[in-house]
This record gives structure tokens, sequence and C-alpha cells, in this order.
């Protein structure tokens, strides 16, 4: 069967330049800076147009250009080049997964999730969730994992964020083209499109099957907007996370029964099956259905299914955990308790929760060996969270471990940095980046070089803020004066902070504005400048989330915070990766202990931007005294109003204590060298410890392998 069937209106290119087509169907471009570099130098101010999109770029430029870059032997020299990195990766027999485990080479290693974020110009993704899971995809392909992913395709993705005049979030949802992204129908042999089916009460839904190329692995993608289906199943996979409860039961049967199917059509048998949180639980018992249909009982297949199956979970809260009533489970599911040889009442247990909801952490829970938080503090708040599975068993001994999250350094780390790392670190530094010992060569860097680099960057961040805001104000209608003065909008030479998130209400973006006389001075000492950027999206059904995005939009219109506070609006992985790179300062303030990594700052960290956070998450194991600074203290508050107090209090002493300070603590060349020395510090104990190669190597170590090995000694059977 073949998986490539290149199907989109490209224009037909030179042939100097027809390698150009196979790499923009391959994300692989999107971690490295050379292969960027090649699809912006064919037409930089397009290149901006489409959003970083080569497949875009590709339908739409103008052919003169494409046969001045045909006939330039500087441009065909780097083609070449950037090819031959791009097949000796492809090809590449000397992977860490190869070199670790030689005789697991041929086992297979599936990864659902409802969302992946894996660029901008494949916006289906939310948020740190989708980050994560593109992220994941990307560093199993660098190790070299046998490893394929599934998730659903959504024709309007999320929805697209405008803040109007009066600071409301508008959410805008915009069909996207999927012949303009990339990624390829699948089909088969005859060369028609793979289409599988799936059950949902009296009818059959039918998803059509879409691969992305992630460096050397497959991600396959759900569709069911597709004439096979009426108008009401065509709109399943529309949006991300919107919709009723029907809309996410079916959603969510849709991604796990109908993964489990997809993987079947293409004949892929993992060995090990990984939930990324709750949303894909149903695939558990599809793939009990299977093994019950071939004679196996419920029991025998389900201690098949545990054996395989790794599950990660991520919410710290309980509401945050989708959970379905009798009435409409047992609409959806009619048929499986009989298919499975259960009861309706002992089909429900496998689910049940304490409000007597179907709930699926709880079926992932009691179908998964393996069981993880995504910190060492989520993972204690997730064995207490959960302790009514295992009530018999004191915290400690509650079967769910943590490995903390970590990002894909090459994807988040600007590109200008990665080249200053070159000059210091070993050639193979982006093979080694769990490598502690390596990343002490930081040191050699010269403190002026490395301050120089970020202060580059603080000013590439400012013009793109500069000329966002001005498309802002122009779409507002504003006058020709306030458009104006986004020309000076924040000085390049003060301390910036950034804050760009999810707005939900536990993460308190507004914390900061408590006491506004005490900020005001802050923001406006004429000797020690500060300035700050907000972003992120609020759900379109979270209105006190958008309260405060709204809040932060008024404060940026007042007097004294003019033009000194900026509430950036569509907050993406593009706005993310010029924040991360280009601020001096990274706050972040959730209330303790909700959240549950927060790999923003990981992304920030590794770019030499200093932590200012509460300790919480990641940062309660990665902050070390040297590589930023702690918001409050591990203190637990009863009273939210209390903890909120105590939180504001750290952060003004702080920054008028010590952040801003020592931010103006300058040399006479200028140069901050005791703030650099923390920038420093942060990293080289950040970088190695918070990537996703080495998160994935602990997966692999901890939960693939075992699995793998442990799924042997079960009795067999083809599955």
């Amino acid at each position: 069967m073949s998986n490539l069937n290149i199907s989109t209106k490209l224009q037909e290119l030179p042939e100097p330049l027809s390698q150009l087509t196979e790499l923009a169907y391959n994300l692989w471009w999107s971690w490295n800076s050379n292969a960027l570099e090649l699809f912006k130098q064919l037409d930089a101010e397009l290149w901006e147009e489409v959003q970083f999109s080569p497949i875009r770029l590709l339908a739409r430029i103008e052919k003169n250009k494409l046969e001045q870059a045909a006939n330039d032997s500087s441009y065909l020299a780097k083609l070449q080049g950037v090819m031959k990195d791009f097949h000796n990766y492809l090809k590449a027999d000397n992977t860490w997964f190869k070199k670790n485990y030689p005789a697991n080479s041929a086992e297979k290693i599936a990864y659902f999730s409802a969302e992946f974020g894996l660029h901008e110009s494949l916006p289906i993704y939310a948020g740190g969730l989708g980050i994560l899971s593109g992220d994941h995809c990307k560093s199993a392909s660098d190790l070299g994992l046998p490893f394929t992913a599934v998730g659903l395709l959504y024709r309007e993705g999320y929805f697209s964020q405008q803040i109007s005049p009066e600071g409301w979030q508008e959410s805008i949802s915009t069909p996207h083209n999927f012949q303009e992204m990339p990624m390829q129908e699948v089909r088969d042999q005859e060369g028609q499109e793979l289409i599988i089916s799936v059950p949902l009460d009296n009818r059959e839904v039918s998803a059509k099957i879409w691969q992305v190329q992630v460096g050397r692995i497959n991600l396959y993608l759900l569709d069911t907007d597709i004439p096979l289906n009426s108008e009401t199943d065509r709109k399943l996979t529309s949006g991300l996370y919107g919709g009723n409860h029907e809309t996410r039961i079916c959603q969510e049967i849709l991604l796990g029964i109908g993964g489990v199917r997809v993987l079947r059509k293409l004949n892929i048998h993992p060995d090990v099956w990984h939930m990324n949180e709750g949303h894909t639980a149903f695939s558990l018992l599809e793939r009990a259905r299977e093994l019950v249909a071939k004679g196996h009982s419920f029991e025998e297949a389900w201690e098949k299914i545990k054996t395989t199956t790794v599950f990660t979970t991520h919410t710290p809260v309980p509401a945050g955990h989708d959970a379905f009533s009798w009435d409409l489970m047992n609409y959806f599911f009619d048929p499986y308790p009989s298919q499975l040889g259960l009861t309706r009442e002992r089909f429900m247990q496998l689910g049940l929760d304490s409000n007597n909801m179907f709930n699926l952490t709880v079926l992932a829970m009691k179908g998964a060996q393996w069981i993880n938080g995504v910190s060492k503090l989520n993972g204690e708040i997730t064995r207490k969270m959960w302790w009514v599975l295992w009530p018999d068993l004191p915290p400690e001994e509650r079967p769910i471990t943590h490995i903390t999250n970590g990002i894909h350094t090459q994807t988040w780390l600007a590109p200008e940095l990665s080249n200053l790392y070159s000059k210091y670190l070993p050639e193979d530094w982006q093979e080694r980046l769990e490598d502690k010992k390596m990343w002490e060569d930081i040191e050699d860097i010269p403190n002026e070089e490395l301050w120089q680099v970020h202060y580059n960057l603080k000013r590439k961040m400012i013009e793109r803020i500069r000329l966002r805001m001005k498309e802002q104000r122009q779409r507002h209608g504003e006058n020709e004066q306030y458009i104006n003065e986004v020309e000076n909008i924040f000085n390049p030479d003060a301390l910036t902070i950034g804050f760009a998130r999810r707005f939900a209400t536990y993460k308190r973006a507004t914390l900061i504005f408590r006491d506004m006389h005490r900020l005001y001075n802050i923001l406006n000492n004429p000797d020690k400048p500060v300035q700050m950027v907000f972003a992120g999206k609020a759900h379109p059904a979270d209105r006190p989330g958008q309260e405060l995005i709204k809040r932060i939009y008024e404060i940026s219109k007042e007097e004294g915070f003019k033009n000194k506070i900026i509430m950036l609006e569509d907050y993406n992985m593009r706005v993310a990766r010029f924040l991360v790179q280009g601020v001096d300062i990274w706050l972040n303030t959730p209330r303790r202990p909700l959240e549950a990594s927060g790999t923003s700052g990981e992304k920030a960290g590794t770019n030499g931007v200093l932590n200012f956070s509460i300790l919480d998450g990641w940062w309660w194991e990665g902050y070390n005294g040297y590589n930023g600074w702690a918001v409050g203290s591990e203190i637990e508050y009863g009273n939210p109003e209390e903890q909120d107090e105590a939180d504001m209090r750290s952060i003004y002493n702080n920054l008028e204590k010590e952040v801003v300070p020592l931010f103006y603590h300058r040399g006479p060349d200028n140069v901050p060298y005791r703030w650099v020395d923390l920038m420093k510090e942060a990293i080289k104990t950040i970088t190695p410890e918070y990537s996703t190669q080495r998160m994935l190597q602990d997966y692999t170590n901890k939960f693939y392998v075992p699995a793998i090995e442990r799924g042997k000694r079960v009795p067999q059977e083809v599955y």
C-alpha cells in the first residue's frame, strides 16, 4: 500500500528545483534552519505572507522567481547541501534507538493525541498539549523510534483571535485548505482514498486518512469532511474542543476507535500503545473488542491490553477530565457490552468515577500498566487525586509515576543562538542534548558575545511586535498619531518581561496588576525602565478568561502604562517563538499546584531567557537558585486570596530588589555581566534536562521497551 500521494495544486517547478517539493512535504524543514532559509530566499516577502508555509509558497510564487533560483548556482549548491543532510537524516542507521535497542527495531509504537502542534502552517493544535505532542513526534524521529502517531484533522482548527477596540477577544474560524498544508492523502494500491468507518449510535461515519511526514515518522489524521457523510457528520472534525458533550464524545470515539482501525487498515500492528490524555481512551475498548472477537475472554483481552499500554495525564483539576453520563454512553456504545462479553453495569464500571459518570481518565488508568504525570509535582498531585482507584494503597505506592515534559530544542532555539552554540560546543551537540557535562562548555562563550546575540533577538522581536500592533490599530480605526506611536513601542534597552499562555483563570495573568501604583513605579523608573508583553487565547466559552484579556488591554491604553504594556493578539507557534527568544524575563504565575508542567518556560530557558515563576510544574524541579527566580513559596494556602496576595508581594519585591537592579548593573561596555552569568546557568541546566530528547529516552527506557518485553510474555495472539 502506498502512503504517498501528492495531489496538491502545486505548480510545476523548474527541474533543478524539483527536490523542493519532496522537502516541503516533510516537516523536517520546520526544525532545520538551513531548509527554512532555502524557502525564504525564494521570496522573503511572500514567505512572511504565507506564514512560513513551504507548500503555500511553492503554490503561489511567481514563475520568474523560480527561474531565477533555478539559474543561481549559489542557491542550487545550498539546495543540494540541504537535500544531502535531509536524505542522510532519513537513511541514518546509527540512531539512538538502534544503538541502544537493536533487538527491538522491528517493534512498533503508536501514539494517540487529540491535537498536534508541529508548525503554524498546520494549525490543528490549541495549546500546550498539542505543542507537546508535536515535539514528542519530532524527537521520536530524531531518536529513530519505530513510531507512528494518530490524531484528527480539523477543518477549522482551533480559532484565530482578534482583539476588538473594546478589548474583547473575537474568535474567528476559517476553513483550512488542506491542499495548501504539508500533508498528503493516503491511497490504496488502486489509487483510491483510504477510508475507514466508525459506528456512532445507529449509523456508520466514514473518515478519510491523511498522512503528515515528520522526519522519519508518520502522523495519520482522520477527516470526516467527505461526501460519504451527512452534513452533521462532516462537521465532526470541523473544530478542536468545540461543541457540546455529544460532539465531544463523537470526536473521541472517532479518535480512539477510528484511530485503531486506521492502523489496522495500514497494516500497522503496534507493540506499544501510548495514550496522551483521556481523549484517546476509547482506543482501549476497540482493542478489547478485537481480542474478544478472536475468542479471548474479556479478562484475557484486558490483561494483554494493559501490559502494552502507556497513559500520560496532564490535568490536575478534576473538572478538566472528560466524563459522560450513562445515557450518553448507552446511546453511543449500545453494542459494546455484549461484544465484550460484559453486562451493561460491568461495562460502565470500566470508567465509573465518584460522580457516577463514565470518566475517560478512569478508563485509561484502568487500562494502562504504565501511567505518568508530566512533572514530579504533577505526579504527586495525580496520585492523590485518583486515590479512589487504589483506596487501599498509600499515595507513594499508587502505580502512577512521572516523566517531566520537555521541548524539541531545535524547534524552539533561535537559529542565531544555535550557531553560537555550535562555535563553542562539540560538533555533534545537537545529537547529545541530554548530555549535562557537555553543556558546561556554555561557560566558554564570552559574555559580551552571548549578550549581543540576545540583544539582536530582542530587537527582532520588537520589530515584529510593532508590525502586529500597527496592523491591530489600523484595523481598529485609531487616529494616525496613535498608529504612528507603534514606531516607538518598546525600547530594546529596557528590561522586557513576557507572559504568554492559555488565558485560563488559574494562570492568573493579571496577578502583577494587583497593586497598580507599585507597578507604575517599577515600569516608569526613568533610569531603569521595565516593559511587558502579554499574549494568549481564552477558550471561546471561558468568559472569565476573556475578561482577563480585556483587563490587560484596557490597562495597556492607560496613561503610564500605554506602550509599556502590550496585549498581542492571535497567539500561536510563530508568536511563541519570537517571544521565548526575545524577552529578558519569562513570567509564569499559576495558582500552585495547578500547573501540570508549563513548557513555555523551558523554551525560554534554552534561549537564555530567565524564568520568573511560581514553584509549580517543571520549575519546581528546574529552579536551582541561580538560573532564574522563584515567585512565592511552596506553602499550601487554603485561601486563594491569601495566596494571591503573598505571590503578588513576591513579584514586586523580587523585581524591585533583585531582578531590575541586576539587569541594569552594567560593565563599561554596557554588558550586564552578572545577568549573563545567570543566562548561562539557565542554558546549561535547563536545556539538557528539559528537552524532549531526554523525555523520549525516559519514555523508551521506562515504558516503551519494558511494555514491549512484558507484552511478549502474555499469551500470544497476532495483535
